[in-house]
């Protein structure tokens, strides 16, 4: 059984369909990567993923016990409150401060939780929210567009800072971006969303389909911008992503 699926799933509004006919699963320890323009119902897509809105017509199930984890886009802080990380994450079931600990040095943040949370920068806020989401130990972590507002070199370290955590924990990753040309390169399988599944598959499949061409526009050539690049036999972010080219060049 999947971590979490949809089958067949259609959702309306106002009698117009935000999914239509939507089938999408996540595996134990697969990285999927969901994009789509805004409008094309991500959020939505996410939201009844996990329960919060029934659809009118299909199937969504959820391994029994599943723990999930996630990171909003942003988090809007009042720079005037006096909260410290540390604080921050023990809210609201007062988590040990150990869990807290691993949780900020998995996340890339170790040595701030008596920082105050208005403190951060926006990468370091971005770290702050995925070391929450990692306290309860996810078996599923759910990231919306995690890397909106940071610049190419902030968000390829953060990129990596998730492939690193899929493989440490073993936990399976949903990452949902609106960023049309750029996908995590270790995604296992990217998701191409405008209402229904345009396409989907490897990152290498996605960027050689017609339908990617098509959502996606010709901006940039129809280029798939990857955060990654091999190097002396190590996987490491390159802060200007190389492209992978459709089949149509």
């Amino acid at each position: 059984m999947s971590l979490a699926a949809l089958e067949d799933v259609t959702l309306r509004r106002n009698g117009e369909a935000v999914l239509d006919a939507v089938s999408l699963s996540v595996d134990a320890g697969e990285i999927v990567t969901l994009v789509g323009p805004n409008g094309s119902g991500k959020t939505t897509l996410v939201r009844t993923l996990l329960g919060a809105v029934p659809p009118d017509s299909g199937r969504v199930t959820r391994r029994p016990g599943l723990r999930v984890g996630y990171v909003p886009q942003r988090l809007s802080i009042d720079p005037t409150l006096p909260m410290t990380v540390g604080r921050f994450l023990r809210l609201p079931n007062r988590h040990p401060w150990d869990a807290i600990h691993t949780a900020l040095e998995d996340a890339g943040l170790p040595d701030v939780a008596d920082r105050p949370l208005a403190a951060l920068s926006g990468g370091q806020l971005q770290r702050a929210l995925l070391a929450r989401a990692l306290i309860g130990d996810p078996e599923l972590l759910i990231l919306d567009e995690p890397t909106a507002g940071l610049d190419q070199p902030g968000a390829a370290a953060f990129y990596r800072r998730i492939e690193t955590l899929r493989d440490s924990r073993g936990c399976a990753v949903l990452l949902v971006s609106h960023d049309l040309h750029v996908v995590m390169a270790a995604s296992d399988r990217v998701i191409c969303l405008n209402g229904h599944v345009c396409c989907e598959g490897t990152p290498a499949v996605v960027a050689s389909a017609p339908a990617y061409r098509a959502l996606f526009g010709d901006g940039t050539g129809g280029a798939l911008a990857l955060y990654r690049h091999e190097h002396g036999g190590h996987r490491h972010e390159h802060p200007h992503p190389h492209h992978h080219e459709t089949a149509n060049g």
